[in-house]
């Protein structure tokens, strides 16, 4: 592993961070790492309405102009990648519960064990799991990791009347 120089890290990030919400979305991570003589900066992006080519290209311009116009952060060539969060990347906030509603889950839990459940509504202390054909509560602390499972199918109809109905149900009664 090689050490960052001094001027890289929360600067940098700051920089960045700011970069991206200025074109709507969220700073997800950001990586930099030394490739031989240049830096790679990877910027990691999402957004409640997803990602397209497009929203990268802008992010691309806008994470490349910042970077430019403050090269006293990066000394040196770098290359910059900008892109979305892959499907197997873990769930370890409420905004991404949020972005995955409806979608099959594999969660690990810490008083052992492991569900596969689809996600329903959530908020910033937890998540409503269906799991067996059951609804089920469950705080994030009570979870030690959870991935996004792929499927090839739509989802069952029942499964998603299931979360829709607690959706409203939840609603009605707050």
């Amino acid at each position: 592993m090689t050490a960052q120089p001094a001027n890289l890290g929360s600067a940098t990030e700051s920089l960045v961070r700011d970069a991206v919400a200025e074109v709507g979305f969220d700073l997800e991570s950001l990586e930099e790492v030394r490739v031989g003589q240049r830096w790679l900066i990877r910027v990691i992006v999402d957004s409640d309405a997803g990602v397209g080519l497009d929203d990268i290209a802008a992010m691309s311009r806008a994470v490349s102009l910042a970077l430019d116009q403050h090269d006293e952060l990066i000394a040196g060539p770098f290359t910059l990648e900008v892109t979305s969060p892959g499907v197997d990347r873990p769930l370890t906030h409420p905004r991404h519960w949020r972005r995955n509603r409806r979608r099959l889950v594999r969660v690990a839990l810490v008083a052992g064990g492991e569900l596969i459940a689809r996600i329903g509504d959530c908020d910033d202390e937890g998540v409503t799991l269906l799991a067996s054909g059951a609804l089920r509560r469950v705080r994030y602390t009570e979870l030690s990791r959870a991935v996004v499972e792929v499927e090839f199918r739509q989802p069952p109809a029942t499964e998603l009347a299931a979360l829709d109905g607690a959706s409203r149900q939840d609603w009605e009664e707050r």
